[in-house]
């Protein structure tokens, strides 16, 4: 199997390796080669986590695979002008990849690994007390109730970009339980209107398609459950 790796510089001062057919699957490194060098290790470590969840993994035959880096992006930041500026909006990778329509089996994965992720985390989080959902924690942003509310407002961020959020930021509830169940049941509709999909857009000086919000979406996800289950261990 030939895995195809989209290697994006810069993203918020690190590298990160995306394997481009696989969605969900990424590798960090402070530089790029260091990113790389992390990708078979991230590779079996999602195989692993979609053989968790379903006995139907379309990775359970994985065997020997090929790395291959396919496409380099350096992202850069811009002010209120588009101009380039040291400081202000990061615009993150499209990459050729990205352009392409979700098929039908693709989106279906998606809709799967999206729903593992907001089932394990409204799981894990429904029954904990309130001072350990709010409990602040050095050097974090935010509380584990705050990540939860943070990854539902980045998935209705990830549809507006596409036009397909179906609500106003100021229409989520304050309840990051709340907020995290309307906007899942609204992503996992959208991903049945991204279906062949060939949808190309700017929004604030990035260009996005349901390739890319699929792709972020699920790195996202999947990134914050690792992050929230390393404060609640006291590993973070």
């Amino acid at each position: 199997m030939r895995i195809h790796i989209g290697l994006e510089n810069g993203n918020e001062n690190r590298s990160i390796a995306w394997a481009l057919d696989l969605p969900g699957c990424f590798a960090y490194g402070a530089e790029e080669k260091e990113a790389l060098l992390a990708v078979p290790l991230a590779v079996l470590a999602y195989r692993d986590w979609v053989g968790k969840h379903t006995p139907d993994s379309w990775l359970k035959d994985l065997g020997d695979f090929d790395v291959r880096l396919v496409e380099v992006f350096n992202g850069y930041t811009i002010d209120d002008n588009f101009d380039l500026a040291e400081k202000g909006y990061e615009v993150n990778a499209l990459f050729r990849h990205d352009w392409k329509p979700l098929t039908r089996v693709e989106s279906r994965r998606a809709a799967q690994m999206l729903t593992w992720i907001s089932d394990d985390l409204l799981a894990v989080l429904s029954d904990l007390p309130a001072e350990t959902l709010d409990r602040t924690y050095e050097g974090e942003r935010w509380s584990v109730r705050g990540i939860l509310g943070h990854v539902a407002g980045a998935n209705w961020w990830y549809l507006e970009r596409l036009g397909l959020a179906g609500m106003e930021r100021k229409d989520l509830p304050r309840d990051a339980f709340e907020r995290m169940r309307l906007v899942q049941e609204r992503l996992l509709a959208a991903l049945v209107e991204m279906e062949g999909m060939q949808r190309v857009v700017g929004r604030d000086g990035e260009l996005w398609s349901p390739r890319k919000v699929i792709r972020r979406a699920i790195w996202h996800g999947r990134d914050h459950s690792e992050h929230i289950q390393k404060l609640l261990t006291g590993k973070g």
